[in-house]
């Protein structure tokens, strides 16, 4: 255990930080909810990330994506992967820099315990989902989450046992409604939150997702 991982356990404990070490967690798309559900994972205790996207960073990801101006042109997964090892070093990271589609789907998230959905498109949204809930992984997915305003209208939805739904359901990202960072923090901060309670289980006398 290092000294980031025993800062942690401070909180949680060791037995606790063990659980969600043993845990490998998938990012489909390291964008604005990938990235920053990522960071807040990492600061979680989780260690083991199978991180997945072909794009690279723009400077008009900068106002909700967790990176930063000096990393524009690098490629999403492998900046994402430099800011995780930037709070701990000791990552088991695997990195893929490509697209996801159906067919590659089982390839990428086979082994994973829990998978993040992080893609911008409706439609994309859902064949992704599709695709990932016969693996039996948990996964959360976002829906919902443009403009700024009402952050209190992003809820956590149990959709099944193994896949949870954030957002309001309604606000697409657009040219009215755009991506920014609060409410796009917001709704991946609530995805790490599902994923943190399925495997830490109960904690002050609730019991766990």
């Amino acid at each position: 255990m290092n000294r980031v991982e025993e800062g942690i356990a401070v909180h949680i404990g060791e037995e606790r930080l063990a659980r969600l070490q043993r845990a490998r967690i998938g990012i489909a798309g390291c964008g604005g909810l990938g990235s920053n559900c990522a960071m807040h994972l990492v600061r979680s205790g989780f260690t083991r990330f199978v991180l997945v996207d072909f794009d690279r960073v723009e400077f008009s990801n900068l106002n909700r994506q967790a990176f930063f101006s000096l990393q524009v042109g690098e490629f999403k997964a492998e900046a994402l992967a430099a800011n995780m090892r930037a709070v701990n070093p000791e990552l088991e990271l695997e990195i893929y820099v490509e697209r996801v589609d159906v067919a590659r789907v089982k390839r990428l998230f086979v082994d994973c315990d829990a998978v993040i959905e992080a893609f911008d498109r409706a439609e994309a949204k859902k064949r992704l989902v599709e695709a990932l809930l016969p693996l039996g992984c948990l996964v959360v997915s976002a829906s919902g989450i443009g403009g700024c305003g009402d952050g209190d209208a992003l809820v956590t939805r149990k959709v099944r046992d193994n896949f949870y739904l954030i957002g309001d359901g309604t606000t697409e990202c657009n040219l009215d409604t755009p991506p920014l960072s609060p409410r796009v923090g917001i709704a991946a901060a609530k995805q790490a939150d599902v994923v943190l309670a399925h495997f830490l289980g109960p904690l002050n006398n609730k019991e766990g997702i």
